[in-house]
């Protein structure tokens, strides 16, 4: 029923993920909490070659400091084509500090959605950038006799 050419996932070159992480400012970002993964999502916003997020004190901040080892995920999808693509950076995640950096930094189109202060800004530098690019499957593939039973209560 389908073809080949609807299930090809399409690697992006280093290039189209940057181009696609500037189309959309909501990602997730990965850390280790007490040596176990987390994850929250960020307003981001691409500055040259990085990521930045702003925060507030918490855990986040916290996990993401120090050169702390971090991923970040964002994704979307085009309604009219039907093409979904996902972009994942991992890097290292360090506050920025020096006056001059914070100055550059807070110039940035960067909001927030979640009210209150969030006055540490965070620069995410990456190791590696990597992206695909798929043709979202019609649902009714994945449908099955039992897709529209009832429930158990634990679900």
């Amino acid at each position: 029923m389908s073809n080949e050419s609807s299930t090809q996932v399409q690697n992006l070159e280093h290039h189209e993920c940057w181009a696609l992480l500037r189309t959309v400012s909501v990602g997730r970002l990965a850390v280790l909490v007490d040596g176990r993964p987390d994850i929250f999502p960020v307003n981001f916003t691409v500055d040259g070659g990085t990521l930045v997020f702003r925060t507030s004190q918490g855990t986040k901040l916290s996990a993401a400091s120090g050169d702390a080892p971090v991923a970040v995920e964002a994704d979307g999808v085009d309604p009219g084509t039907g093409l979904a693509w996902s972009v994942v950076i991992k890097g290292t995640a360090a506050l920025v500090k020096s006056t001059e950096e914070v100055l550059e930094t807070s110039r940035l189109y960067l909001f927030p959605w979640q009210a209150g202060r969030k006055d540490a800004f965070v620069r995410i530098t990456p190791d590696s950038v990597t992206g695909r690019r798929f043709k979202v499957t019609d649902p009714m593939t994945w449908w099955t006799q039992i897709s529209g039973s009832a429930k158990a209560s634990q679900e």
